[in-house]
């Protein structure tokens, strides 16, 4: 009987979850077309994934373990990153910059194995 339970309480909260994600969506469509932004506003609105992407990305790439800084040469992640600014910015191809950095990444990872 608990778990009958507990699986009807995890329905009810996916459900609720649901509908509200689809609420707070719903609401705005009606309005979507009479709400006018000034341009600046609609250009800084530009910067909100890259600003977003950086605050998730920074920290697992500086912090690998999630407790300390690790700013040396033993850290991967650091070198992986670095390869993708690089290819991203010479090349700006996402599929290039993924496969270059991510290659770059996981060989530099497999010599610090071997050392």
């Amino acid at each position: 009987m608990l778990s009958i339970n507990i699986q009807m309480d995890e329905l009810f909260m996916v459900a609720g979850m649901a509908i509200v994600t689809f609420g707070i969506r719903y609401v705005m469509f009606p309005v979507s077309g009479r709400i006018k932004f000034s341009p600046l506003f609609e250009r800084s609105l530009g910067y909100v994934p890259p600003a977003v992407l950086s605050a998730i990305i920074v920290p697992s790439v500086l912090m690998p373990d999630g407790k300390i800084l690790n700013l040396t040469y033993t850290n991967p992640y650091i070198i992986g990153a670095a390869a993708a600014c690089v290819v991203g910015w010479l090349y700006k191809k996402l599929l290039v910059t993924i496969m270059i950095s991510m290659t770059v990444f996981m060989t530099y990872q497999w010599i610090l194995t071997l050392l």
